[in-house]
């Protein structure tokens, strides 16, 4: 009888577990997520199969506190399972793993010893060597893709690097005759970026290319020749425009092989040697920065002419190609409806067809022979390195590095929504509901803007959203007209008109969300967003005094004096109907500025920026926060030195989550 009833209690305890229905004490211990679980979240990015699949190497990147760093190094780890292993070390930062054709060396890149260099690492032996200084210019590239390439018969890598520099420049004065003269947190230099080749054996290095242009994303083709990106419009900063080049490594010599219409990217060679796979756009305007154009994938024969889409019967913006074994399909990436997912299109003209899709988003991926490698990451999981069938079948992880960490956290499920905008147009949004929320008490809520204007939110891990549940936050994103993944149509929403249906689309998206569900307190709004988000930040608090608070990061305020300050000056012609000074564009461009309504402003708002930002020069945040406190309205000013668009130094980043936390505190929990 003693025996029986033990056994009953053991049944009731598990059953008790798995329900949830015991005490919170004697349940698995976990923890409530703070931001200074930055420091333990582990990253990992590029993935690459080796050329016979047995192994994907990736780039793992950890964070060391003490010296406000991050740390990258190369890893490798079994297709078919089992541990994976460190192949570079030290406290430096390895990127860009790429495997030689006879899958003997990684080259990578390094900063190792205090300067940027090649270098490449011996499968069989594990040892490493430099094999060529790495020298990049100050000038912003626009989207670029493959910097480095080995040549077929792994003698030789290809790399785009800085050319030599005749003399050193003169900065005092610093004498301007560029419109780029910017890079993203610095002045650019008059260097140009050139192809240079390194030989494995004796480490010659030689120049490939020469020219007043640049020389960038290569792929060295089976056949011999190197495919490249440049642009060599008499006046490269005022058009940008790339078109595809082949050269002869032997030679030098060069040949045009693309004639875009808008701009040509990320060249690739298919693996016989026949045909080049890239991204276009075909709008004679686009910009440096967030295309509102999508780009699809085309395929060009090894002798140019006529390109031709292979994409574009799935209306969704195309990203990395990546040829299949059998160079008769290419694979790419595309979001959709907030997920990331592959893509393969096929030469024949069929319609493209999802290969790795669902709730999730692929950050990068690898195609060999019979497998397919991607990094992948959900709203509960932070990335991990994953595996498929070139088909995408039996998709798994193969990486369990945040799994542990993931294990002792309490975490709160994004639900994903949808609801009809003023016009009747579909708009996707998610919530976040706090953390362990009792029940008929009511919460204050976060709305969160993402960037571009044409980014798009979806399926990640977001280890703020998760800091703010568990401090009784409910946090809300959408996706407005503007954004990607749902159309060329819907990314257009918002060109020539910033502040107008996507302002209207997260309005309808936040009052949509408070009816339905009754714990969010209507009185205890807040906003934030970085870039277009801060800008749209700075455009709610103007329009509206619903929000009792604010948070402003990398935010544009004038539009005017946007155009004249940025990197991205283009930006404007392409949002809005070419240049300034054209028609009554200014009269336009003041008329979507958050500054020119600021005598609006309720809302107590936190301005964060960095210092050295020239994508959003900081004088933007300056203009908002100078004219809020001579209005007497309640702000704080973060600048924070060293850092551009964004925040990269990781004590950085968690001091901004932190007072972030402690303004929405501060106006929101009473």
């Amino acid at each position: 009888m003693k025996k029986t009833t033990i056994v009953f209690c053991v049944f009731v305890f598990c059953v008790c577990v798995l329900s949830g229905a015991l005490p919170l004490q004697l349940r698995a211990q976990k923890r409530q997520v703070v931001p200074e679980d930055l420091f333990s979240l582990r990253d990992v990015s590029d993935v690459r199969l080796s050329p016979s699949a047995a192994d994907i190497a990736f780039v793992l990147t950890t964070i060391d506190k003490a010296n406000n760093r991050e740390i990258s190094n190369i890893w490798i780890i079994p297709s078919a399972g089992g541990a994976a292993k460190q192949i570079t070390d030290g406290a430096s930062s390895d990127s860009s793993p790429r495997w030689s054709p006879d899958g003997k060396y990684i080259a990578f890149a390094s900063n190792r010893g205090g300067r940027s260099g090649l270098w490449v690492v011996d499968i069989k032996t594990g040892k490493s060597q430099s094999i060529a200084p790495w020298p990049h210019r100050d000038f912003y590239i626009s989207k670029p893709s493959e910097m480095m390439a080995w040549s077929p018969d792994s003698k030789e890598l290809a790399f785009a690097a800085a050319e030599p520099e005749d003399s050193p420049q003169i900065v005092d004065p610093r004498v301007i005759t560029r419109a780029q003269y910017k890079s993203r947190t610095a002045f650019s230099d008059d260097l140009h970026t050139q192809i240079f080749a390194v030989s494995i054996e004796d480490h010659k290095v030689r120049q490939l290319t020469h020219g007043n242009y640049d020389a960038h994303s290569i792929s060295w083709s089976s056949r011999g020749e190197i495919a490249f990106l440049s642009n060599r419009d008499p006046d490269p900063d005022a058009n940008f425009h790339y078109d595809i080049y082949a050269l002869d490594p032997q030679t030098g010599a060069d040949r045009k092989l693309s004639n875009a219409v808008g701009v040509a990217f990320s060249p690739a060679w298919s693996p016989d040697g026949n045909s080049i796979a890239y991204l276009a756009t075909t709008r004679k305007a686009t910009t440096l920065d967030s295309i509102a154009e999508d780009t699809h994938v085309w395929v060009i024969g090894r002798d140019g002419g006529a390109g031709k889409s292979i994409s574009d019967k799935l209306d969704r913006r195309a990203s990395a190609p990546t040829w299949s074994s059998d160079s008769q399909h290419v694979y790419f990436l595309a979001g959709n409806f907030g997920e990331s997912n592959i893509y393969e299109a096929s030469l024949n003209g069929a319609n493209p067809r999802a290969v790795v899709q669902g709730p999730a988003s692929v950050r990068a991926f690898s195609v060999a022979g019979l497998n397919l490698a991607f990094t992948r990451t959900d709203d509960r999981t932070p990335g991990e390195v994953w595996l498929a069938g070139a088909d995408g079948a039996n998709p798994h992880p193969v990486s369990s590095f945040n799994t542990e960490l993931v294990r002792n956290w309490e975490l709160s499920t994004p639900q994903t929504f949808w609801f009809d905008s003023f016009d009747q147009t579909h708009v996707q949004g998610w919530l976040v509901p706090p953390l362990n929320a009792s029940p008929n008490q009511k919460y204050p809520l976060i709305l969160t803007v993402h960037g571009g204007p044409h980014g798009m939110y979806g399926y990640n891990f977001d280890l703020t959203y998760q800091v703010e549940a568990s401090r009784g936050y409910g946090v809300l994103y959408i996706n407005p007209r503007g954004s990607a993944g749902y159309g060329q149509v819907f990314s257009d929403g918002c060109v020539n008109d910033w502040g107008g249906g996507d302002f209207k689309d997260l309005m309808i998206g936040l009052d949509y969300a408070i009816a339905h569900n009754s714990w969010i307190d209507s009185e205890r709004l807040a906003i934030t967003g970085l870039s277009y988000g801060g800008y749209m930040t700075n455009w709610a608090i103007t329009q509206t005094p619903r929000f009792k608070a604010a948070v402003a990061a990398g935010s544009l305020s004038n539009l005017i004096a946007f155009y004249g300050t940025s990197l991205y000056q283009d930006l404007m012609h392409t949002e809005f109907n070419g240049m300034p000074w054209d028609g009554d564009n200014y009269e336009l461009l003041w008329k979507h500025s958050p500054l020119a309504f600021v005598k609006n402003v309720k809302t107590p708002t936190l301005f964060i920026h960095g210092e050295r930002d020239n994508d959003v020069p900081i004088s933007e945040a300056e203009q908002m926060y100078t004219a809020l406190r001579r209005r007497g309205i309640e702000a704080k000013f973060l600048r924070y030195p060293r850092e551009g668009h964004g925040l990269r130094e990781p004590l950085h980043r968690v001091d901004q989550i932190t007072r972030s936390l402690a303004w929405f505190d501060s106006h929101l929990q009473h």
